[in-house]
């Protein structure tokens, strides 16, 4: 089944991350059309050995278009979103505007791609920390019941877009060259350095990343009664999310069966050999659609818990590859 495509942020981190994946994946589409702001039409981009240009993202843009794939901000989405679905298109949206909508599936199809069915024009993809987090939680919800998870996140410049790793690469060039460099896109400087503050906070002290971590996860999982307690953390790292877990589950754990668990399941690659150096980290994840988990191990403190590591590409199964095995779904 040969479908009509659209991309609208195709300019982007992640718009560059979904022409790759359609090209490599040989995404079965007769057109592909690439959108973005009117800034950005006109200029052209190489789709394998195609030359494509630019058009300006507008409601008549989507006329005749079966699958938009969304990756331009949730401000973008709330007013084009809407237009395309008019228009007959289904949206995979990844901002944040329609996730915890009741009649918007969220969507991460290893979990819960039967969800897609019950689209109704609009299909949300996960925040970046909630869906490579998963990619770890799930296969041990499976195998022994989750009951609530801590995390505590060490998310990539990646995370904010191109603007982002342009800053740390900014800095990191003017430290070596002996000059300064001021924060824009931060509110403190990123290279050499951390801050737990990724998004905006809200009046119980946690973020809105934070929040987003629970909140999805209850919907993803279809467990309404799931608790949870993360800090999100901005690092010095170019793309690729690493998040450290400690998880209670219903029944009792055993850590080889978790292994096995993790194993198996399709979006994880099980990568847990401390004796050799062998754990996930972010640069032997970046560029890779599995997740890495490693370091699984009892939970001192925790009954029934365990403890574990994960490293996922924020542009890929953190957003753009995600988007893309939804469409994939969709066909």
């Amino acid at each position: 089944m040969a479908v009509t495509v659209g991309i609208v942020g195709a300019t982007g981190a992640v718009g560059q991350e979904l022409i790759r994946l359609l090209h490599e994946r040989e995404f079965p589409f007769s057109s592909l059309k690439l959108l973005a702001s009117g800034r950005s039409a006109g200029k052209e981009i190489q789709y394998g050995d195609k030359t494509l240009t630019i058009e300006e993202a507008t409601p008549q843009a989507f006329a005749g278009m079966d699958i938009a794939l969304f990756s331009a901000g949730a401000s973008i989405s709330k007013v084009l979103g809407p237009e395309a679905v008019k228009r007959g298109c289904v949206v995979v949206d990844n901002s944040s505007a329609f996730r915890m909508d009741p009649e918007v599936p969220l969507v991460v199809p290893e979990i819960n791609a039967h969800a897609v069915k019950d689209h109704k024009g609009i299909i949300a993809n996960p925040n970046c920390s909630t869906a490579i987090a998963l990619m770890g939680l799930f296969p041990l919800h499976q195998a022994f019941g989750l009951k609530r998870f801590i995390a505590c996140t060490y998310q990539a410049v990646s995370g904010s877009g191109v603007k982002g790793m342009m800053e740390l690469e900014n800095q990191l060039r003017a430290w070596s060259e002996g000059r300064e460099s001021a924060p824009s896109n931060y509110p403190h400087p990123i290279a050499f350095n951390l801050f737990p503050h990724v998004d905006v906070f809200f009046d119980d002290g946690y973020t809105k990343e934070e929040h987003k971590m629970l909140n999805e996860s209850r919907k993803i999982m279809s467990m309404p009664d799931l608790t949870a307690s993360t800090t999100c953390v901005r690092v010095p790292v170019m793309r690729a999310h690493s998040i450290a877990l400690h998880a209670e589950f219903e029944r009792p754990v055993d850590v080889e069966q978790a292994r096995q668990a993790v194993a198996a399941f399709a979006g994880a690659e099980l990568c847990d050999d401390p004796a050799h150096n062998l754990y996930p980290t972010p640069l032997q994840y970046s560029g890779k659609d599995k997740c890495g988990v490693g370091r699984i191990r009892r939970d001192s403190a925790i009954e029934n818990g365990l403890a574990l590591f994960v490293a996922g590409d924020q542009l890929l199964k953190g957003a753009a590859l995600n988007a893309v095995q939804i469409a994939e779904e969709l066909v």
